[in-house]
């Protein structure tokens, strides 16, 4: 492939970035008895990218050979030149970028290949029919199995020649209690970076369905909590969350430029001492992390990056152009989602590191408020780090003792002002939200977590 690619870098002077792309997709969707969707897909092509006279161009081709590929490229050199004039910003320079060189993958247990389509679509079935018949309270459940398999060859004018092997699979079970007119729901995921033994390491898909039934049906009879600002304990999957959505986009570099909350607070203090969050591309204290990338669409190898360090705002999250305007190292968050999509920033792994607290130490310390565990519903988060997220279970707790599941909880708050609040975090570290995508322009494989954090939001209730 590379020896395909190699001579488009010949062909015009300055950055040049060529991406070879195949990815193979499986998807299979079980919901109230019937099979909805069982699929896969094979599609591969190239992206161009070339920078002339301070503006960016990019064309894509599904056709291999030379002649379509300097078609491409020819496509490329046009849209930069006739964009030029109308860009209010010129690409003065890039950072320098050290060469990617080499095969690059991760490591799979038990590669999803060995396991056939079949054996798949009636897991998939089962665990729908187990889930709906696991209660005369279940009304309705959906599952799903979920399959990225990515192969790339990414070559720069910079000295890139990284050949990339990916493969992010997930498994999804949604369960619908019923109750005197009553509807309740509860959804547990998981999606990871590797193979079907890495997927299933922490829970196995009957373990999630146990869960997602049990707490639906629960649900059912739990109460409302009253609303206000309280003491609240979250949990990895909403630490996760909150790493990602309301920090995390503030802190990508294009989003500062457009004048993101964070822009110009280097170097302040923007959250409790106590917080350390982190972007990375590996996947540190538990393995295959859903947002694993070794080597960027770039072609940059990833690095760690410390957003904030004990409560100081350190970094933002760049691109080679991005990097260049603020004088720093390229981190290696520049992510396509395929073959036809530029580049942009994107976040990795995103997470608060762990500190020393055990979570019964955390609640002991709780007179009056909540433990707090899951996203359920979705939320949102804008540029001002203002978010509100559904909370899939809430506990109350009371004078340090972990009391009744609650229900129709959702909380709110500045996200920064949030992580001024923390007073205690925990010890114990998992990823969280794997499963799913993160949507900016474009899709991408992200995940985010940390420890439980104890600290102050608002709780939304009856």
């Amino acid at each position: 492939m590379f020896d395909i690619l190699e001579f488009i870098l010949s062909k015009l002077p300055g950055y040049t970035e060529v991406r070879y792309h195949r990815r193979e997709t499986i998807k299979i969707v079980a919901r109230k008895g019937n099979l909805e969707e069982a699929t896969t897909s094979l599609y591969n092509g190239v992206g161009i990218r070339v920078l002339l006279n301070g503006s960016w161009g990019f064309s894509s081709t599904s056709k291999m050979d030379k002649q379509s590929l300097e078609y491409a490229l020819g496509e490329a050199v046009i849209a930069a030149k006739l964009s030029g004039p109308r860009r209010s910003r010129k690409v003065k320079k890039l950072a320098s970028q050290e060469p990617s060189v080499g095969d690059f993958s991760f490591e799979i247990n038990d590669p999803v290949t060995n396991h056939p389509f079949d054996e798949k679509l009636n897991l998939t079935l089962d665990i729908e029919k187990k889930a709906s018949n696991s209660s005369t309270f279940i009304v309705s459940a959906s599952s799903g199995y979920y399959e990225i398999a990515d192969e790339k060859y990414i070559l720069t004018s910079s000295g890139t020649k990284a050949h990339i092997i990916d493969t992010k699979p997930e498994f999804r079970l949604t369960c619908v209690a019923r109750k005197n007119g009553t509807l309740t729901s509860a959804t547990q995921a998981v999606g990871v970076t590797g193979g079907w033994s890495d997927l299933f390491r922490e829970r196995s898909a009957d373990e999630l369905y146990e869960k997602a039934s049990k707490l639906a049906v629960d649900l059912l009879s739990a109460p409302y909590p009253e609303g206000g600002e309280t003491t609240v304990i979250l949990d990895p999957d909403l630490v996760g969350v909150l790493a990602h959505e309301a920090i995390g986009h503030t802190c990508e570099a294009d989003f500062v430029l457009a004048g993101s909350i964070v822009n110009g607070k280097l170097n302040t203090q923007v959250a409790s001492p106590l917080i350390t969050l982190v972007d990375t591309g590996d996947s540190p204290y538990k393995p295959s992390a859903s947002g694993m990338v070794l080597v960027d669409d770039e072609g940059t190898s990833t690095r760690k990056v410390v957003i904030i360090e004990n409560g100081i705002l350190k970094s933002y999250l760049h691109n080679l152009e991005t990097s260049a305007i603020f004088g720093v190292k390229p981190t290696g968050n520049a992510r396509a989602w395929e073959y036809d999509s530029e580049p942009i920033i994107r976040m990795r792994n995103t997470y608060i590191e762990p500190g020393d607290k055990a979570l019964e130490e955390l609640i002991d310390g709780v007179k009056n408020g909540f433990l707090l565990k899951g996203l359920e519903g979705g939320g949102q988060a804008d540029a001002n780090a203002e978010f509100m997220f559904g909370v899939r279970e809430a506990y109350r707790i009371k004078n340090g003792k972990l009391g009744k599941l609650m229900r129709g909880v959702s909380i709110s708050g500045q996200a920064f002002e949030v992580l001024k609040s923390v007073d205690a975090v925990g010890k114990d570290f998992s990823w969280g939200i794997g499963a799913g995508y993160c949507g900016k322009g474009q899709p991408a494989k992200v995940d985010g977590g940390g420890p439980f954090l104890r600290c102050r939001v608002t709780v939304g209730g009856r």
